[in-house]
């Protein structure tokens, strides 16, 4: 028998500009996979990621799906 696993997943979405903020923030936001307002990436919540989310919190909506 296989088991499934279900992994929960995050969606990342680029609510605000990064204009204006620092640049280890725009990176942050590039290694993400966010490129202009809006743009919406699927990743699944690692330490990593979720760091770089708490890092960008205030740019970003974080949804689990």
């Amino acid at each position: 028998m296989e088991k499934e696993t279900s992994k929960k997943m995050i969606q990342i979405k680029l609510v605000k500009s990064v204009i204006g903020s620092l640049p280890a923030q725009r990176k942050t936001v590039k290694a993400l996979g966010l490129g202009r307002i809006g743009s919406i990436v699927v990743q699944e919540p690692t330490p990593s990621i979720l760091g770089m989310v708490r890092v960008v919190s205030h740019l970003v909506k974080v949804e689990e799906i």
